[in-house]
């Protein structure tokens, strides 16, 4: 089989609003340039010590949190259309704002608005996904969504290290622009009248589950709560280490970070595309979080250089994509679409919760045992989060459904205008 082939298969049999959704998040992640700088903006540009930009990076998580949760409500009672595009131009607003900010409690706060507003788009736009999406092709969907992040994290992150260079105020002008260019562009393909009574079919109203009652659930988003924890380090803390320790230029660290985008655009749609429906969701993501924890440890066991560091990427960025496209099929297949914005939004508080503790946990770490009690900790973690999935597999997740009934994701009538 060609890989030409390969590839037209892979992106074969999506819907088109699957498509422009991706297009309008290429969009907003291509300014993606403040979060993966924040830290060192901090500490280079305005004079805070680690532990300050540790709780600066813990604000954005508390926000993220709260605007997730509420997220999740809004969607389910009002669709998810109009929440996409007021999150998006609020929180491009927000960006700009932020950029004036100089003094650690103005920073703080305007951090935790920013991420309150940007969560907040996260639930509806997983459940607009879901929406335009068909049982056979749900995993490939979110896939190309991350496809669309990744595209543009690639892009962002280089020009962001690029920009950071020469003006660190530059990043928070354009992240805010893109914001509310992925709004514009979200309105003029996706306009609101294209989403018709006639898309969906009725169905009988009936008993809804809630996430906060689903055990198995529950402990699912505790395990991806802890793997989170390890993994957003690799865009909080390493590049610190990577600019500390290592002393790496900003330019440098900004390909590397674009270089987790490009793997994952190159190969990730592929991928997923022969594994999805071939085993269970959690058995891949059992095999990614342990790959991801390998890469963290493999800092302390390696010479330091370029070469380590573009080793690193690549094993973190496999583990990545071997387990969060089913972590999204493993959700998706619990819902109906009554309750798919609560799942939703506690599937993203899992990942706020863990920008939460991740810069503060891995701050108090440095500060106390540096950066390699770090990496030995985040690979130990993940080794046990792995444990964690593969007991929920082997205790009455074998036979889990892995499919969304049709008329779950045909029928949403709450999205209606």
């Amino acid at each position: 089989m060609s890989i030409i082939h390969l590839y037209k298969k892979a992106y074969s049999g999506l819907s088109l609003n699957s498509w422009y959704l991706s297009v309008v998040m290429f969009i907003n992640r291509s300014g993606t340039m403040v979060v993966p700088f924040l830290s060192i903006y901090c500490i280079n540009q305005l004079g805070f010590n680690v532990i300050q930009a540790g709780y600066v990076m813990a604000l954005f998580g508390v926000g993220a949190i709260l605007g997730a949760f509420i997220g999740g409500k809004l969607t389910d009672r009002f669709g998810f259309y109009d929440l996409q595009v007021f999150t998006l131009i609020s929180g491009g607003i927000m960006f700009i704002i932020l950029g004036y900010q100089r003094t650690f409690l103005s920073l703080a706060i305007g951090t935790f608005v920013l991420s309150f507003c940007s969560e907040a788009f996260r639930p509806a736009n997983s459940t607009a996904i879901a929406h335009y999406s068909s049982p056979e092709n749900k995993t490939r969907s979110y896939s190309l969504n991350r496809l669309a992040v990744n595209l543009g994290w690639a892009f962002g992150g280089g020009l962001g290290g690029y920009l950071a260079s020469i003006n660190y105020h530059l990043l928070f002008w354009v992240d805010g622009c893109t914001n509310i260019l992925a709004a514009l562009m979200l309105l003029k393909l996706m306009p609101r009248a294209a989403i018709k009574r006639s898309e969906v079919k009725p169905v009988a109203i009936g008993p809804v589950s809630s996430a906060y009652k689903d055990t198995t659930y529950l402990w699912f988003i505790f395990l991806s709560t802890l793997f989170g924890l390890c993994f957003f380090q690799f865009f909080i803390m390493q590049p610190v280490f990577y600019k500390l320790s290592w002393h790496l230029d900003e330019r440098l660290i900004g390909a590397l970070l674009a270089l987790n985008g490009l793997i994952i655009v190159a190969i990730e749609m592929v991928l997923i595309n022969y594994l999805e429906g071939k085993r269970h969701a959690l058995t891949y993501i059992v095999w990614g979080v342990l790959i991801t924890g390998f890469g963290f440890a493999l800092l302390n066991i390696l010479p330091p250089g370029v070469a380590t560091a573009v080793l690193v990427v690549v094993l973190v960025t496999l583990g990545e994509i071997m387990s969060m496209p089913f972590m999204n099929s493993f959700w998706i297949a619990r819902t109906n679409n009554y309750n798919r914005g609560e799942y939703a939004a506690l599937y993203t508080m899992s990942w706020s919760a863990a920008q939460v503790f991740a810069p503060a946990l891995g701050s108090q770490v440095i500060n106390y045992g540096g950066f390699a009690s770090l990496w030995w900790l985040l690979g130990i973690l993940s080794a046990l989060a792995a444990l964690g999935y593969y007991l929920l597999y082997r205790n009455g997740n074998k036979t889990a459904i892995e499919t969304v009934p049709a008329q779950d994701i045909a029928a949403l009538p709450e999205q209606l205008p």
